[in-house]
């Protein structure tokens, strides 16, 4: 297996990747029975969707007969029972964007019409920015919008997040199938499906299991190359539930043979008209139409130590897709391609929260896209600088700024950046030599990304220019007036059971208190002590009222701890 390595032109594309997360309990969850919405002082919103349509279509005239209603301008009708299915993957007028492109708002180009006259300058559209005359959505309800999109732009149902910017109540919080991605054209691409697993209630969950995929009936011969194991592709598309912080899709180098390891449990049918039997690894079509076949999600962090082999932080795992938003297009740039096998084992690497009362069933998509010969000039490189992934320290109610340098190699175009933290990575910024900023980013769950057209070239013979200098402000606790935050500081009581297994990281000791007397220190000394000394919170002696869990910031892979990474894509021609 060694020599196949150095043929490899894996395609993990930027952004993608987080080595990230939280393992998952398969225990506790279960279906509760729907409850009913609170009784509401504000307008009573059947859905978050509801709530777009009066909040924003109908209060600032976009569905009014003369724009957006009856008028149909542009071929867009925002009328209420209209709405929807004329946004949801319908191409615009004069953009190559989607109106609605379900899990991602800086693709969907009505969201930027209306981004463009909130926040002028912020995003580039065609035209004129939308309301046209009227007055711009706040930033709260342009928030909401692109909440509603992150989450799969359902029209039933409401989305986390949403309920906190209507001025009204909406009903019960519930997961979010999103809408599955279209199936490329034979000649055009294949859809790579990840075999579901179920995420309980409640629970914040990093898994690992493989499956076995053979795609060789489904690409052209065109787009193979010469010995036909591996084939050729431009670009990944990766669509999946919103619940999902990220998935890294690895290619596992190991005989098909060793799919029987006790590592894998047992293999299952997930979906189609044998759900839940017993199934054959290697039998791609066993489960029938709509089923695959999957091996018993395990807990883990980044796979590590998973099936046969040492498999210690990755070795052995080729990187061959995966995101960290419900929605990632990654285009390669012209001439630049990837490759991976026709037929191999996946191990899928799913970080996911489930912050509502209902289990669910969690659904992921992958489109590759083949490239042509005359296509693929130049392989992909990718930048994953996490050399100092776990920096983040910062005591509670502090804050912290991490920085690293990542040198290019020279020759390299850059053309693609992003970033990776958890909640409290607040800022992330990148610099060219000089100072200059090329990127920033404040959401930790839907970082931006930059593409550069044409490519940022690095040719100088001068490691100093050829650096890329990027940085994270995290914020352990500190509310904007500079009070404790006792929601955002990191809290032992917060991480989850998965991060405390062995091999994992992110499992904090209290220091400080939350409750009582906030923000005093209450270390009793004891080392692996995880539930603190809560007397020393204590408003009086004795009072009972205080609360000793408050961690200093420790990396790991749950969203209560942190990570530090730069990811980005490059070529050298």
């Amino acid at each position: 297996m060694q020599p196949l390595r150095r043929t490899f032109h894996l395609g993990l594309v930027a952004g993608t990747l987080a080595l990230t997360a939280a393992a998952c309990s398969n225990s506790g969850g279960g279906i509760a029975p729907p409850v009913e919405p609170p009784s509401c002082a504000g307008t009573n919103y059947s859905s978050t969707f509801d709530a777009v349509q009066k909040i924003i279509f109908e209060r600032h005239g976009c569905a009014a007969d003369a724009c957006h209603g009856s008028a149909g301008s542009g071929g867009l009708d925002l009328r209420a029972g209209q709405s929807h299915p004329n946004l949801i993957d319908v191409p615009s007028v004069g953009s190559p964007e989607r109106r609605i492109l379900p899990g991602d708002a800086q693709r969907s180009y009505l969201w930027l019409k209306l981004a463009a006259a909130t926040n002028p300058g912020s995003v580039e559209i065609s035209n004129s920015p939308m309301p046209i005359g009227g007055t711009p959505l706040s930033k709260e309800e342009l928030e909401l919008l692109r909440i509603w999109i992150y989450n799969g732009a359902p029209a039933e149902g409401a989305v986390l997040g949403s309920e906190e910017l209507v001025d009204g109540c909406l009903p019960e919080i519930v997961p979010i199938t999103i809408k599955p991605l279209d199936v490329p054209a034979l000649d055009e691409g294949l859809q790579f499906v990840m075999p579901s697993f179920t995420l309980p209630a409640g629970v914040e969950a990093e898994v690992c299991f493989a499956s076995y995929f053979d795609f060789s009936d489904q690409i052209p011969e065109r787009f193979l190359e010469a010995n036909g194991y591996m084939f050729r592709f431009k670009g990944i598309e990766t669509r999946q539930d919103p619940q999902s912080h990220h998935i890294i899709v690895n290619l596992k180098l190991m005989d098909p043979a060793q799919l029987n390891h006790s590592d894998f449990g047992d293999w299952t049918c997930k979906g189609g008209p044998r759900h839940g039997e017993i199934c054959e690894a290697v039998d791609v079509h066993g489960c029938g139409e709509g089923g695959l076949c999957g091996s018993t999600p395990r807990n883990t962090f980044a796979c590590n130590g998973f099936g046969p082999g040492p498999n210690i932080l990755g070795q052995d795992l080729f990187r061959i897709g995966g995101a960290q938003q419900a929605q990632d297009n990654r285009e390669f740039y012209p001439g630049v391609f990837a490759q991976m096998p026709v037929r191999g084992v996946a191990y899928w690497n799913p970080h996911a929260f489930n912050l509502t009362s209902r289990d669910h069933e969690m659904n992921s998509r992958l489109n590759y896209y083949f490239a042509e010969k005359d296509e693929s000039v130049t392989p992909l490189k990718t930048i994953f600088d996490a050399s100092k992934i776990f920096s983040a320290n910062a005591a509670p109610y502090t804050t912290q700024t991490v920085c690293n340098d990542f040198v290019l190699p020279q020759g390299a175009n850059l053309y693609d950046l992003s970033s990776h933290t958890h909640k409290h990575g607040k800022h992330f910024w990148v610099e060219l030599p000089g100072g200059e900023q090329i990127y920033e980013n404040f959401l930790y769950n839907d970082p931006a990304e930059r593409r550069f057209n044409p490519p940022l070239v690095f040719d100088s013979p001068e490691a100093a220019e050829r650096t890329l200098h990027f940085c994270s402000t995290y914020n352990n606790g500190v509310a904007d007036d500079g009070s404790p935050d006792t929601e955002l500081v990191a809290r032992s009581s917060r991480v989850p059971e998965s991060a405390r297994q062995p091999g994992s990281f992110g499992t904090c000791e209290p220091i400080a208190c939350v409750e009582g007397k906030i923000g005093a220190p209450c270390d009793d000394g004891v080392r692996g002590n995880l539930t603190g000394n809560d007397a020393a919170c204590d408003t009086t002696p004795d009072a009972g009222d205080g609360w000793c869990d408050a961690c200093k910031i420790t990396g790991g892979e749950s969203t209560e701890n942190e990570m530090f990474i730069l990811t980005g894509s490059y070529f050298i021609p």
